[in-house]
């Protein structure tokens, strides 16, 4: 049973932003030298990829449920007049 619906865009920014994270905590750490302006691409991308994620789901998901919802909505006005 599913306790919320799964959101990939949320999950791709997640991800892009750990991958900064993880790119930072190993130029603190001493691993390798990361230059200051190296991860804003990471980030931008990471933040339009998931931008473009969301919106492709969200109309997807409208396109798969409009015809019940828009269907019930009319029935439910015409019977209450």
């Amino acid at each position: 049973m599913l306790r919320h619906e799964f959101r990939p865009g949320k999950l791709l920014a997640g991800l892009f932003l750990t991958l900064a994270g993880i790119i930072y905590a190993g130029d603190a750490g001493g691993a390798w030298e990361t230059p200051w302006f190296a991860v804003i691409p990471i980030v931008t991308g990471g933040l339009c990829l998931a931008a473009a994620t969301g919106l492709a789901t969200r109309a997807f998901r409208r396109r798969r449920a409009g015809g019940g919802a828009s269907a019930g909505a009319v029935g439910e006005s015409e019977g209450a007049g």
